[in-house]
């Protein structure tokens, strides 16, 4: 077994070259600082990638979620249905838009929407659905179309996901991306909006900036928001998509060598991946069981940080959360989101991180799994 190491390992540093760091100096030298032809070429870019007619760049995945919530004409009185297993800024945009968002549980083995509860979630009032790609993995977006609701999809892991050979973009609505800074296209900040209907993109472009005529001449025909994309960080997102194979690659080998190295550790187990699925390997999940484990969840993770591990959760249940548990006192229990929400713990996975990188976080859980269940 390896030896500890000497100094810390990230959780998901970006993976950051000199072709990133080249395409800001040129933008910066362009003189374009706010959105521009980079904007322009990025957003062209992706909606060839993911193969679908619009794809609309805003400054993160939150506005974009907001944005395609708004031009689907969600609003006060209505009802979302959406996952508990996700950032607070999933069910955050539902309240933004004065609707109320309703939780539905997931299912055990992938933490994605357990499509079987949607029937006893719909209501009059439900005008959307939100699932989310935890992880990478698509969830059962037959299923979920197959209610007649619009769909907007949190796919801010999902970037190079497919859904039954289908390219996670194209299938709904509107599907959702992040630029964050630890996502597989990093940009630091900004979102994507990519829909298949020209009556979404056309709100999304009137609502994420005023709208500009010739000279001085300019209208506004809604109340729109400060929600575009700068150059600069589209600059960072191009230089991005052209090393996305090559991470994807280096994801898919880190992916591997924990599989193979923790596969023999009781009470660890990985979230599921379905084989007829791409999915995006954004985030290794591990799933730890208390009694089989030996400890709880967040044992093993001060453990690992002992051990020069920096380690995430995805996620802790957005219902329990204090805003929206005072908000909705009556929200019905959700058990497995909430099982969930103690054992998940994500590993370090990032193209920045070497093999080597990825071996000693999995000799640091071994190490830290043999202490608990000696």
């Amino acid at each position: 077994m390896r030896t500890r190491r000497d100094t810390p390992l990230g959780f998901q540093p970006p993976a950051i070259g000199d072709e990133e760091i080249a395409a800001v100096a040129e933008t910066l030298r362009s003189g374009w600082l706010t959105t521009g032809p980079r904007a322009a070429e990025l957003e062209q870019r992706m909606a060839e990638y993911l193969e679908v007619a619009h794809v609309l760049a805003v400054s993160s995945g939150t506005s974009a979620m907001h944005l395609a919530l708004l031009a689907l004409g969600v609003g006060p009185g209505d009802e979302v249905i959406t996952s508990p297993i996700t950032w607070p800024a999933t069910a955050n945009v539902i309240e933004h838009t004065g609707a109320r968002p309703v939780f539905c549980d997931v299912r055990e083995d992938d933490l994605n929407l357990d499509t079987s509860l949607l029937p006893s979630l719909l209501t009059g009032r439900t005008k959307a659905i939100l699932p989310v790609h935890l992880a990478g993995q698509p969830c059962d977006l037959d299923a979920i179309h197959a209610h007649g609701i619009p769909v907007v999809e949190d796919a801010a892991h999902a970037l190079e996901s497919r859904y039954r050979g289908h390219k996670v973009g194209s299938l709904s609505e509107a599907t959702c991306f992040s630029l964050y800074a630890t996502k597989n296209l990093a940009a630091g900040e900004g979102g994507l909006v990519a829909t298949p209907r020209d009556d979404v993109a056309e709100a999304i472009r009137d609502m994420r900036l005023t709208r500009r005529g010739d000279g001085a001449r300019y209208d506004q025909t809604t109340a729109g928001f400060k929600a575009n994309l700068s150059d600069v960080l589209a600059a960072i997102a191009l230089a991005q998509l052209e090393k996305l194979e090559l991470h994807g690659a280096i994801r898919a080998r880190q992916v591997a060598l924990y599989d193979d190295g923790l596969a023999d550790l009781d009470g660890i187990v990985p979230l599921g991946r379905d084989p007829r699925d791409t999915h995006a390997l954004h985030l290794y999940v591990v799933r730890i069981d208390p009694e089989a484990a030996g400890a709880t969840r967040d044992e093993y993770q001060r453990s690992l940080a002992g051990e020069q591990i920096s380690t995430s959760i995805h996620f802790l249940p957005v219902h329990r959360l204090t805003w929206f548990r005072e908000r909705y006192p009556e929200q019905a229990p959700l058990p497995v989101a909430e099982g969930a929400g103690e054992e998940v713990l994500s590993l370090p996975l990032s193209p920045a991180h070497s093999d080597e990188d990825i071996l000693d976080a999995v000799d640091a859980l071994r190490r830290v799994h043999a202490a608990f269940t000696a």
